[in-house]
């Protein structure tokens, strides 16, 4: 949480952090700006102080709406500095140089935000070797603001929840628009009796998608068949919507302006399934219910994982435990963290380097799933947990869970 950022300074050493970029598809921004609508802009916080905007005198009033104090650039006067210096990047540099003078900014500084990788490479070497006061400090894992990113306050997980019921809406239209479809020759057909597509579906979802007032940046899942065991296959426009595939519906939209997501997949089978279909998702079933009775505080978040496989292992399917390069089975990490990005922390993978441990207010997706490409078909359920200040544990999921889908 916010509250947590001076705590993780001092445990990191730095002085000073400075964000970067647009608020739009920068979490980082986003986050720190309350969600104003700012295109460019700097955020600077020093340890112990309230952060400051720098931003374009253009948007100061959009600025203003982040609660925060304001300067915008006119202050000092970049035109003037780049007619001088003649070099877009000593230009910039200088205008850092004066931003973070006029506000005391000395020591260790983070920078932070959205920019070209080869672009923030250079400036951030060349202002580590200009500024004098000035010394760069980078992260390579885990950031202080993902950090306090990852646990949410009761409100945040609100505004989360309600993303969750109107995701389940727009699941519910997407059912009710395939069961308005006749069923001719083992498929959906459309009013001129030519088959309903999965492009025709994605063109529905998106609509209704709109419809509830969401974006939709990362896209969605809707796939059948073998797509379906590919665990990021999209779906191809051009397959046929069939009786008895499975199929993987995986939607993940956020608030509109760049807020907070929701992720949720079901997986169904329409008028029949297969017997090896219904096994698999009884098995997915049964695994996603042992992990949402067993999530505690204070668990490494690896735990879990280490739980799916062993569950599915135990049932005969192949793993990312026992095969890391698996493509069959179960072939991913069993959830993510949830917020203003689609994945943050926490990191369920069992590696190493995963020292995570779920913590009052983790938001947090539970999506095991099995995949059998070759075999034509792919299960996936995944439903979002939040762990609240008291460590109780809540499914902000409120949809069922059933494979078959009657027409």
């Amino acid at each position: 949480m916010k509250k947590d950022l001076d705590r993780l300074m001092v445990e990191r050493d730095l002085d000073a952090f400075v964000v970067t970029g647009p608020a739009r598809d920068n979490p980082a921004m986003a986050y720190l700006t309350n969600g104003a609508h700012v295109t460019r802009g700097f955020l600077i916080q020093k340890r112990g102080q309230e952060p400051v905007l720098v931003c374009s005198p253009i948007e100061r009033d959009e600025a203003a709406a982040s609660g925060l104090a304001v300067v915008t650039l006119n202050k000092y006067d970049f035109p003037a500095i780049l007619r001088d210096k003649q070099d877009r990047l000593a230009a910039t540099v200088e205008l850092y140089r004066r931003i973070l003078a006029d506000l005391s900014v000395t020591g260790r500084v983070g920078f932070y935000g959205k920019a070209d990788q080869g672009r923030a490479w250079l400036l951030l070497n060349t202002l580590n070797v200009q500024l004098e006061h000035i010394v760069v400090q980078a992260d390579f894992d885990t950031t202080i603001i993902d950090e306090a990113r990852a646990t949410k306050d009761a409100s945040e997980a609100e505004r989360i929840q309600q993303m969750g019921r109107q995701t389940c809406t727009i699941v519910e239209r997407t059912l009710d628009f395939l069961r308005s479809h006749e069923v001719g020759d083992e498929m959906l057909l459309q009013p001129d009796s030519t088959p309903l597509t999965i492009g025709r579906v994605h063109h529905e979802i998106s609509r209704f998608i709109a419809e509830e007032g969401l974006e939709d940046p990362e896209g969605f899942i809707f796939s059948i068949g073998r797509d379906a065991g590919v665990p990021h296959s999209k779906g191809r426009a051009e397959d046929v919507v069939a009786l008895g595939k499975s199929i993987v519906f995986d939607i993940f939209p956020r608030e509109a302006g760049g807020g907070y997501f929701f992720d949720m997949t079901r997986t169904f089978c329409l008028g029949y399934a297969p017997r090896e279909v219904a096994d698999a998702h009884h098995d997915v079933k049964a695994c996603i219910e042992m992990l949402l009775d067993a999530y505690e505080a204070g668990e490494e978040a690896r735990h879990y994982q280490k739980m799916t496989c062993q569950f599915f292992e135990g049932r005969g399917h192949p793993t990312v435990a026992s095969n890391s390069k698996t493509e069959k089975g179960y072939v991913h990490s069993v959830g993510h963290g949830l917020g203003l990005a689609v994945h943050e922390e926490p990191r369920f993978s069992d590696d190493p380097t995963n020292n995570d441990l779920l913590q009052p207010g983790h938001v947090f997706t539970c999506e095991p799933g099995l995949y059998y490409p070759d075999l034509g078909f792919g299960v996936r359920i995944e439903d979002v947990v939040w762990i609240d200040g008291d460590g109780a544990v809540h499914n902000l999921t409120d949809f069922p869970k059933d494979l078959i889908v009657d027409l």
